[in-house]
């Protein structure tokens, strides 16, 4: 071949290589894709970490930069990426800067998702359970998935203060979302209701007259008290409370006691049930006929006074009743008041245990009175 033949050979050869290297270097090229925008989501995975954040490939011509405050979790949860090489998504916050750096956020998609999944829960009805994060007007704030919802005071079924609740983990259900004003309302009295009713099904269910049941007291009010059965409240009526008389629930129970009671009616349509504590102890107008008779004297004490008569506690749970003019004449002959509490000695001048009445005076019965009991007030 001659010189000049084969300086063409050369040339061409070397116009070979550059395009061959032309071609390699465009392929080389086409794998990175520099067409990142920011709000474009991207996968990568964690090359190094440094004070601020970390380095992450995304397949740019520079490594992305994740500050820690934009990764929910933090540095532990990037230092976790990191160990197990996870490819993980991102969310492009901010396009290069001068060094033709991205800045990324797993945050933002991490949000994403949340909200993606908060529909679905919202839809399905579903409970959800989440940390109180802090009491604020109104309600509580509480950490959702990495967002944060707002609780309603009249949506909490508590008995703890809110600032107990702080730092618990309680259920709940979404009432509302709104993404545009990151708006997220929960409800914990839904859950809790809900709850109820299905024990309420299951104790009625369950539950039968004459049954002796444990309950605690949940409200007090001046016709009886509330009592919690798991789920039902039953109400224990102030006439059921005692064979003594009880001026007010509040006289011998507390709010939070608990009690042992007897079911003595159920309504299943309306799901009431009525209690009785007295019902578990005897009659103690069976029981005074052993101890007392007519115009025996017997030592009472008053337990409160009408203004037809006072009423004498003559035996645990008996109560007898001494007429007014009585009173007015053993006032008048001996100066002394008749006031509840006070200790008095009278007798028994009518006795009908059958009807629940017994007459008392200062004075005994007279022979006829005597044979005819018709009874008195009570």
């Amino acid at each position: 071949m001659s010189p000049s033949g084969k300086k063409v050979q050369v040339t061409q050869d070397l116009e070979g290589s550059t395009d061959k290297l032309k071609q390699e270097f465009e392929q080389l090229l086409a794998k990175y894709d520099y067409n990142f925008k920011k709000g474009d989501i991207v996968k990568g995975t964690i090359v190094t970490l440094d004070t601020s954040g970390a380095m992450v490939d995304i397949g740019a011509k520079t490594a992305a930069f994740l500050p820690f405050k934009e990764v929910v979790g933090g540095n532990d949860a990037v230092e976790k990426f990191q160990q197990e090489g996870k490819v993980v998504e991102f969310f492009i916050l901010r396009e290069e800067n001068e060094d033709g750096q991205l800045t990324l956020s797993h945050r933002r998609v991490y949000t994403a998702q949340s909200w993606h999944d908060l529909q679905k829960l919202m839809d399905t009805d579903t409970v959800i359970d989440c940390s109180v994060s802090a009491v604020v007007k109104g309600g509580l704030l509480i950490d959702v998935m990495g967002l944060r919802g707002f609780v309603p005071s009249s949506h909490l079924r508590v008995k703890a203060s809110l600032e107990e609740l702080v730092g618990q983990t309680l259920p709940f259900k979404i009432l509302s979302l709104d993404q545009q004003r990151n708006n997220i309302i929960l409800s914990h009295r839904k859950v809790m209701a809900e709850q109820m009713a299905e024990q309420r099904k299951e104790l009625f269910a369950d539950l039968k007259v004459n049954d002796v049941v444990e309950g605690e007291v949940v409200r007090l009010t001046d016709f009886g008290a509330f009592i919690d059965l798991g789920g039902v409240d039953g109400l224990l009526p102030l006439s059921q409370m005692s064979w003594r008389w009880v001026e007010h629930p509040s006289d011998i129970l507390v709010i939070g006691e608990k009690v042992k009671v007897e079911v003595i009616g159920i309504d299943y349509d309306k799901q009431r049930v009525s209690l009785s504590i007295k019902s578990q102890f005897p009659d103690p107008w069976i029981e005074v006929v052993k101890f007392l008779a007519l115009n025996e004297k017997v030592e009472g004490t008053v337990t409160r006074i009408k203004h037809f008569g006072a009423f004498v506690e003559v035996y645990p749970g008996v109560e007898a009743l001494l007429p007014s003019r009585d009173i007015t004449d053993h006032q008048n002959a001996s100066g002394k008041q008749v006031n509840v509490g006070d200790k008095i000695e009278t007798y028994i001048v009518k006795f009908n245990p059958e009807e629940r009445r017994i007459s008392l005076s200062f004075e005994p019965a007279r022979h006829e009175e005597m044979a005819l009991p018709t009874g008195g007030e009570n």
